[in-house]
């Protein structure tokens, strides 16, 4: 589309040129592959400097047009700038060129500049302009004012009946929230639309997070393609809805619509969020069986997806076989190993990383330091957050902050970890002094845990899970009145504890269990296989910890209490359904509690059977009668 200058080039201006290439500059660009690297480019603008066509409309834009090719961390703005300053009377066809290029960098405001240049300089404009334009005004963050008045050129020199500029200006406002604008310039000419204008459409709708209006649009939608799909798909992942778009995944394969990557990774992710092992093994199948080509993004977030389904082995297999390796594949991995309770495993990667030649990101750090925390390596992780600023100038975030105070507070150290939060250079988040609080409640620190949750609680007033520890802190202290307190609180402020639950997936549907259920079909049969495990539990000597079961209900009441926790109905399922010589996946929302955690060591060396627990906090692999977090979590 950008090789016919001709058609830009007035009659007059056609009479001037010579002709459009010489047989010179012809080899020049025929010998360019399709995909140029910046030295090849270099190379073809040294052949024309040489050949003295460095100032030559026809040349220059053919160049700047494969410059545009390039990703712009290969290929810098100011080169392509610079290409095109030499030319006296710049053509359409090398300004739209330059503006593709721009709007391609990381500083998009400099194709508007460049536009505005252009017409001053009274360089003409077709309809190819404005799309490249308007993709610069839409990009992160927006230029709303700008592009509105790119949209008043549009109109003013007669381009907005273009199908082409048309979507660019949908794709702009939606880009910009402004899904009002939008719905106009997509409403206002209905025999000017297609699929890519639904399309665009769509996506600023579910990127806005008004899901129920992007499903409407989808169904009114005339034709779908991949991008529809996988359009839609996204805005449920990021709706927090991602069974939907699991869904809606496997309705776009049963309906033979093809397949494309944005769709794969969405799907992916739903997997990874809700550690549904089945349906990533599923979308895994469906690309190799449509073939799909092993790309840095999917195999990403394969290897996410099998590190967060508790499949962490397979996750090594798929990023080991991986043809290429970026810097998020290794980040991917690294936080995968270290949810796992792999400390070692991942330092050992960290170093194969940097061995590699490869400078980590601020996510590395994450992954390495909560590598250490999960595995109590104390001088690594010290020495790993004193690395990350010394040696790679990355300044902590919240997340390190906070890897780093639940490293310390695990292992004791509560007065280094205070003394970290009191020093840091940014305010320390609520999120923060929660971590130290639990740390308070592992090492029985009652004072200087009253005075953090008190201080928590005036801070996040809404927040249940500060009660909640801060009930736990004097319930381990066996301070009763003050549990009878805190829980008066909680209710006279309407706060109340979030409930937990736990899913589990068996033959391709999942099953969800809070406690207490009662609602699940097979409820009487899952009740009479808890009595059975606890009988057979209790033969080999397990008891139930009621400690920590508030102090006003009865002895029976605790135990019955405990009983019926989430994760106990859902192994009790598992135990049902899986076959045995598969393991039992769970996936909860919080943190497992101490007796859950001891119940189910005690399930998986009387039933060897092996329990695999994705809880809020890291994962635990439940086999012989041990735990992979070495009852450290």
């Amino acid at each position: 589309m950008y090789c016919r200058e001709e058609k830009f080039l007035s009659i007059s201006e056609r009479r001037s040129q010579p002709l459009f290439f010489s047989s010179s500059t012809t080899d020049v660009f025929s010998s360019l592959p399709p995909s140029p690297s910046p030295r090849q480019l270099h190379q073809a603008h040294a052949k024309l400097v040489v050949l003295g066509h460095s100032s030559r409309r026809s040349p220059v834009a053919h160049l700047l047009s494969r410059c545009a090719l390039l990703p712009p961390s290969l290929l810098p703005a100011a080169y392509c700038l610079s290409l095109y300053s030499r030319l006296d009377r710049p053509s359409a066809f090398a300004s739209n060129n330059l503006l593709r290029c721009l709007a391609r960098g990381p500083a998009p405001r400099a194709a508007v500049l460049s536009y505005r240049a252009a017409r001053l300089a009274g360089v003409p404009t077709n309809n190819y302009t404005y799309p490249f334009l308007l993709s610069a005004c839409g990009k992160h963050p927006p230029l709303p004012s700008e592009g509105r008045q790119v949209h008043a050129h549009v109109v003013k020199l007669a381009f907005s009946r273009d199908l082409f500029v048309r979507n660019a200006l949908i794709s702009f406002y939606a880009a910009c929230r402004d899904m009002g604008s939008a719905e106009t310039v997509f409403e206002e000419r209905p025999d000017v639309r297609d699929v890519v204008s639904w399309n665009s459409l769509l996506v600023g709708y579910a990127r806005a997070g008004e899901i129920r209006v992007a499903e409407d649009l989808f169904d009114r939608m005339p034709v779908r393609d991949a991008v529809s799909w996988s359009s839609l798909m996204v805005g449920y992942v990021e709706k927090g809805v991602p069974e939907k778009g699991l869904r809606r995944f496997r309705e776009m394969v049963e309906r033979g619509v093809a397949v494309n990557e944005a769709a794969l990774v969405t799907a992916l992710s739903a997997s990874a969020q809700l550690g549904l092992i089945e349906c990533g093994r599923f979308v895994h199948a469906t690309m190799e069986r449509l073939g799909f080509r092993m790309t840095l993004g999917v195999g990403t977030a394969l290897v996410d997806m099998y590190a967060k389904c508790g499949c962490i082995e397979i996750s090594r297999r798929v990023f080991e076989d991986l043809p290429r390796r970026d810097v998020f594949a290794w980040n991917a991995m690294l936080c995968g190993l270290a949810t796992h309770g792999l400390g070692k495993d991942a330092l050992d990667l960290y170093r194969r990383f940097i061995d590699g030649g490869l400078r980590p990101t601020s996510v590395t750090f994450i992954g390495v330091l909560n590598a250490c925390s999960r595995a109590g390596l104390v001088d690594e992780g010290r020495m790993h957050f004193r690395s990350m600023v010394q040696d790679y100038g990355i300044q902590p975030e919240m997340e390190h902050y906070g890897c780093i105070v639940d490293l310390l507070g695990r292992a004791g150290l509560v007065s280094e970890a205070l003394e970290l939060i009191e020093g840091m250079t940014i305010v320390p988040d609520p999120v923060l002094w929660g971590t130290l609080l639990g740390a308070c409640k592992i090492h029985g620190l009652a004072e200087l845990g009253e005075t953090i949750g008190k201080k928590l609680i005036e801070l996040e007033p809404a927040h249940d899970g500060h009660y909640v520890l801060l009930s736990g802190i004097y319930a381990k202290a066996r301070k009763w009145e003050d549990v009878v307190k805190v829980r008066k609180l909680m209710t006279n402020r309407g706060t109340n504890k979030v409930p937990g639950w736990s899913l589990i997936e068996a033959h391709g549907e999942v099953h969800k269990f809070v406690a207490g259920d009662r609602e699940h079909e097979q409820s009487p049969e899952i009740y009479e296989r808890i009595g059975m495990i606890e009988s057979r539990l209790a033969e080999a000597g397990y008891l139930p910890d009621t400690s920590q079961v508030l102090h006003d209900i009865g002895d029976e009441e605790k135990v019955l209490a405990v009983k019926q926790h989430s994760e106990r109905l859902a192994i009790a399922f598992g135990l049902m359904v899986i076959e045995e010589g598969h393991p039992v996946r769970i996936v909860k929302n919080l943190r497992v509690c101490g007796d859950c955690h001891e119940f189910s060591k005690m399930v998986s060396k009387v039933f060897e059977r092996e329990i695999i627990v994705r809880d809020g906090s890291r994962f635990h692999h439940f086999k012989e009668g041990n735990c992979s977090c070495l009852d450290y979590w």
